[in-house]
């Protein structure tokens, strides 16, 4: 064939390309590359809130108020990250759903050679080049070269693209709320983890105390029994009791690093940079005091039930766009182009069409009721988790009160054992100093008294993190409503 040498250089041309292209993608899809060019998208916190580091750590600055933990939290979390993400996802569907309703138009060229028959006599008449007394039988060998534009709109297809776009809008607002859902479950995790960090920070002081005060008993003690005037039991007994203290400090060393690291993934940083936290006032969050006023708050602002209303109504809105199968589409088309075998196009040999197309299937294997049956199961999913959805709120929003209650009355408790073990505690060391007590009653009263200081600094903020799952319950971190929490 006369133009053969000219396809073979194109295909030669064309898998070399590919080759190239495929061994240069080896290095564009590394993880490392990716990493490297994307690396502003890792750490989003502001120059107020991180800390000097290398580009590569996500560190914040050395102390943090509890308003600190939370504006980090919002904005640097990897779990609100991929939620703004979905966000933008959902919005460029939006944008795409749009499509179907604007013309179509592509630019186009192609090369063609062959010795068939019906394509010679196509390309030659659109050509305006058909030879006189052509053998249609045996046109012999054709190349041709054509460009052109067309261009097509969907005029109906049984009101899907409507339905479609409504969709689109419904699933950019669920994605939106979604996200508000995230931000308040974020919101009160980072308020717990940082209430952790106080709480073990107070059982290290408290763990701290009882060391140095069993360590100097300690010291008295060896002394008295090297001058004789103790028993060795009462010494082998102090030295039990410092090694149980010395096993709970370390245990709330440990409790305190771990929170730390917890607040640290929480806030989307690195764990491994110090960092401290200031302490708060207590009622730090603002919560409804009566429990049914924050269940009517909670029916308005928690965006799990906002979401779940959405998405049925994006269920009925799926059932509706699956009728669209029994309906006919009609679409307009129209074309123009040149054809010329040396691509010497020209206004005088140009051509177009135009024309209306209506496809209508009359029989598709049955798809169209599945479909129709499909969006009919997902709306009675919908609806059932709808129901759900609501009882599960109101059950939340309960059992935070009823936490919270349980919380407030152990530190009662809690408060009033402290304040009898400390007398008794003093009394007990005054009789012991005095000889009056022994060193067992002694024990006994000193370790009565580091345990109640404990449980009050865990029933303390046991209610703190109670008020905040409160504040979650009812959908108090929403969107861009603040917290109210008053940083210490």
């Amino acid at each position: 064939m006369p133009r053969s040498p000219f396809l073979t250089t194109l295909v030669c041309t064309l898998m070399c390309a590919a080759a190239v292209i495929g061994c240069a993608s080896k290095d564009v899809y590394r993880y490392d590359t990716i990493k490297t060019e994307y690396a502003e998208m890792a750490c989003n916190l502001g120059r107020s809130q991180a800390a000097d580091t290398p580009p590569a750590t996500c560190a914040v600055n050395s102390n943090l108020t509890l308003q600190d933990v939370l504006d980090i939290a919002r904005d640097n979390n990897p779990d609100l990250l991929m939620a703004v993400a979905r966000i933008e996802r959902a919005r460029a569907m939006l944008e795409k759903s749009a499509a179907p309703f604007y013309p179509q138009v592509s630019v186009y060229s192609e090369y063609l050679q062959g010795d068939a028959p019906s394509a010679y006599l196509f390309k030659s008449i659109d050509q305006r080049k058909l030879p006189p007394g052509t053998d249609f039988n045996d046109p012999g060998w054709f190349d041709n070269f054509e460009s052109g534009v067309s261009a097509g709109i969907n005029l109906f297809n049984g009101g899907r693209d409507g339905l479609n776009r409504e969709m689109a809008k419904t699933g950019l607002t669920i994605s939106q709320l979604d996200r508000d859902g995230i931000e308040n479950q974020v919101m009160a995790t980072a308020i717990g983890a940082y209430y952790d960090i106080l709480a073990a920070a107070n059982y290290t002081t408290v763990a701290e105390e009882s060391v140095e005060t069993t360590r100097s008993q300690l010291r008295i003690m060896e002394v008295r029994f090297q001058a004789g005037g103790a028993l060795k039991t009462d010494l082998l007994s102090l030295r039990v009791r410092m090694a149980e203290t010395e096993e709970v400090l370390v245990q709330s060393r440990n409790r305190q690093r771990l929170a730390k690291a917890a607040l640290a993934e929480i806030l989307g940083v690195e764990p491994d940079v110090p960092f401290g936290v200031i302490d708060a006032q207590a009622h730090a969050v603002d919560i409804p005091e009566d429990p049914f006023s924050a269940l009517d708050y909670a029916l308005i602002h928690r965006p799990e039930l906002a979401s779940v209303r959405e998405k049925l109504r994006r269920s009925k809105m799926a059932v509706d766009a699956s009728r669209a199968g029994y309906l006919p589409q009609v679409d307009f088309m129209t074309r123009y182009y040149a054809d010329d075998p040396d691509m010497k196009y020209s206004a005088n040999r140009d051509n177009w069409t135009a024309g209306l197309y209506l496809n209508w299937k009359i029989f598709d294997g049955f798809a169209t009721a599945g479909d129709r049956a499909d969006a009919l199961s997902q709306l009675q999913e919908t609806m059932a988790a709808d129901r759900k959805t609501l009882l599960a709120v109101k059950f939340d929003v309960k059992r935070a009160y009823l936490n919270l209650n349980e919380a407030q009355e152990r530190l009662k408790v809690t408060a009033s054992n402290v304040q009898t073990a400390k007398e008794t505690y003093e009394l007990v060391k005054r009789q012991y100093e005095g000889g009056s007590a022994n060193i067992t009653r002694y024990l006994e009263a000193e370790l009565a008294y580091s345990r109640s200081r404990m449980s009050e600094t865990a029933a303390y903020f046991d209610r703190e993190k109670a008020r905040a799952q409160i504040a979650r319950a009812i959908g108090h971190w929403t969107g861009s409503r603040k917290s109210s929490a008053k940083a210490g």
